[in-house]
């Protein structure tokens, strides 16, 4: 079961998150909160799975809680995914850099919702479709000029990663276990600087490397 708080300074939109989520079988709400210091607060009591955290809240920001949870300083990170009605570039390439496993807009759907939950609890990161060629165009990392730096399977690897595959699907379609494919996505971030799953996206669309 996939335990997940939900910060949303809106009742109402929080009681609409809570009834799709738990419709779904394996996702169950273990808390609310309504601003951003409750929202750290509960989440380091409860320790959820996975946090859903919305851009704009009075006290603390949902940018300034995900960095808390979930930024590259924290000893032991939560999974933060951000929900919001904005779908600004500013706020999405500071949520990744601040932590985040996955950016959602409200209005992508309840099927989208249950699904970035999902991504995020099995270590995997879920943008909204309509926000991802924005990201790809600007969240890369330092890289080399080509793919030649790759073996064919970390290629291949890194191609499916860019057209948003899970580990276990990649596994399922390279014939491969999914111990593999991590151990392929850590040799990946290493060669070419990428610091996740967005950014491998970003370096094989850029550097010309998706087909």
């Amino acid at each position: 079961m996939i335990r997940v708080l939900i910060a949303d300074d809106q009742e109402m939109v929080r009681h609409n998150l809570r009834r799709i989520l738990d419709s779904a079988p394996d996702v169950r709400v273990v808390g609310e909160a309504a601003d951003g210091v409750a929202a750290v607060e509960r989440a380091r009591v409860l320790r959820p799975d996975v946090v859903l955290v919305d851009i704009r809240m009075p006290r603390r920001d949902g940018l300034a809680v995900t960095g808390e949870l979930a930024g590259p300083d924290v000893p032991d990170p939560l999974r933060v995914v951000v929900i919001t009605t904005f779908g600004l570039d500013e706020y999405v390439y500071a949520a990744l850099r601040n932590g985040a496993c996955g950016f959602l807009l409200k209005r992508s759907g309840p099927t989208l919702l249950i699904e970035g939950v999902r991504a995020a609890a099995a270590g995997e990161m879920l943008v909204s479709p309509e926000l991802t060629v924005r990201l790809l165009r600007h969240l890369t990392r330092q890289r080399p000029a080509d793919g030649d730096v790759l073996t064919d399977r970390e290629l291949a690897v890194a191609r499916l990663v860019a057209r948003a595959r899970t580990n276990a699907e990649i596994a399922a379609e390279l014939f491969v276990t999914p111990g593999t494919v991590k151990t392929h996505l850590a040799n990946i971030q290493r060669k070419t600087g990428a610091r996740n799953r967005v950014a491998i996206a970003a370096w094989v669309w850029e550097t010309g490397n998706a087909d």
